[in-house]
């Protein structure tokens, strides 16, 4: 499933909208990226938002040289 296990953020919908103004349906999906976190002392593999990384490095619970 497309979700960001930390802040819930998902799959949003919508239309395309050709020049003839043809509605097509249309899904954005979040850039999810896969990332290990210390929690509690311990790694946890969590599957984030590009957002939420760049928070998290911002105020600084994310390692930024971590991968």
């Amino acid at each position: 499933m497309q979700k960001c296990d930390l802040t819930g953020k998902g799959k949003q919908y919508g239309s395309n909208v050709s020049f003839s103004q043809r509605h097509t349906k249309k899904v954005w999906k979040p850039n999810l990226q896969a990332k290990t976190v210390v929690v509690n002392g311990k790694k946890v593999q969590m599957k984030l938002s590009t957002q939420a990384i760049r928070t998290l490095k911002k105020k600084g619970l994310l390692d930024p040289a971590a991968k």
